[in-house]
């Protein structure tokens, strides 16, 4: 019987994310472990590289979240150690996780994006950078970490954008709110899956962090309840999103429609994830069992589809 593959999972790391990408990181190797093949949990640090060379994995299942993980910086890494990995490649992962770059090549794709703009932290604190209602939000996080969203009966932007505390660096993103529903689709290799209507649970104002990772923090409803016509152009926006930043592996593309009897019925891209959270309450496993592939066999593919130069 041949020697079963080796799996360094990579998890942790030291961004914003890490909590999750811990809890991410542990439902991908138990379910590897339960598949056979040979784990090693890794969390990663500014030592990856010398962990890596002794570890010798003949895969790294890539479960980091957030800048270092999901940004080009580890990916370049595996690439220079001829290590094959998950998810997206080096240019792929570092446009997508700058939202104002990957909106400039999303709309070449043909993906409608909303309007927006970078400025300091100082600038977007002074006065408006445009008129309300309009979203905040650092230009290089996810899981909507420092997101605020200026209503149009807010006199000044919001001040905690000044605070010593803030971590996120010294440029935010300015856009152009879109009311509506929120509704996410994710691409499976060339395949794209189903579309989930997010509802934030009571209380919450929007789909914040606590929404995305708490247990009952957000609604998921799946199928999304969209007019056929509707719920195919999503799946096919986030396709084509997909293809134009060079994905590689699974995305997860998040949308707003406006469909509100006043509303513009605008559909509108918000971003693309290239490292999708893999938790109990992440949306990317919850979109392949009802494509009718279990955890495991979502894990499994991730890892076959495994290369470097990608």
């Amino acid at each position: 019987m041949p020697e079963a593959q080796h799996i360094a999972v990579l998890m942790g790391g030291w961004s914003s994310e890490r909590a999750v990408s811990l809890r991410s990181g542990a439902a991908c190797a138990d379910a590897l472990e339960k598949l056979g093949y040979r784990v090693t949990r890794l969390d990663v640090g500014r030592d990856a590289a010398a962990r890596l060379a002794e570890t010798a994995p003949d895969v790294c299942f890539n479960a980091l979240h957030g800048r270092y993980g999901e940004d080009g910086c580890i990916q370049g890494l595996l690439e220079t150690m001829g290590l094959p990995y998950t998810h997206s490649g080096v240019l792929a992962s570092a446009l997508a996780m700058h939202k104002e770059r990957a909106k400039a090549v999303l709309a070449a794709g043909g993906v409608p994006v909303a309007e927006s703009r970078v400025l300091s932290r100082a600038e977007a604190a002074r006065a408006h950078a445009m008129p309300p209602p309009y979203v905040i939000k650092p230009p290089t996080e996810g899981s909507s970490v420092g997101v605020y969203i200026v209503r149009e009966d807010q006199r000044h932007p919001p001040q905690e954008l000044t605070s010593a505390e803030w971590i996120f660096g010294e440029e935010v993103m300015v856009e152009r709110y879109i009311a509506g529903r929120e509704l996410t689709c994710a691409v499976m290799g060339e395949e794209a899956l189903g579309v989930i209507e997010i509802r934030p649970a009571e209380g919450l104002a929007f789909y914040d962090y606590d929404a995305k990772y708490a247990p009952g923090g957000s609604i998921h409803v799946l199928p999304a309840p969209l007019k056929p016509n509707v719920y195919q152009l999503v799946q096919k926006l986030s396709l084509a999103a997909h293809r134009a930043l060079g994905c590689r592996g699974v995305s997860r593309s998040d949308f707003r429609f406006d469909d509100r009897p006043e509303g513009t019925g605008e559909l509108i891209c918000l971003e693309v994830n290239t490292q999708p959270g893999m938790t109990s309450t992440s949306l990317v496993p919850e979109l392949a069992a009802y494509s009718g592939r279990s955890f495991g066999e979502l894990v499994r593919w991730i890892v076959e589809d495994a290369s470097c130069n990608r």
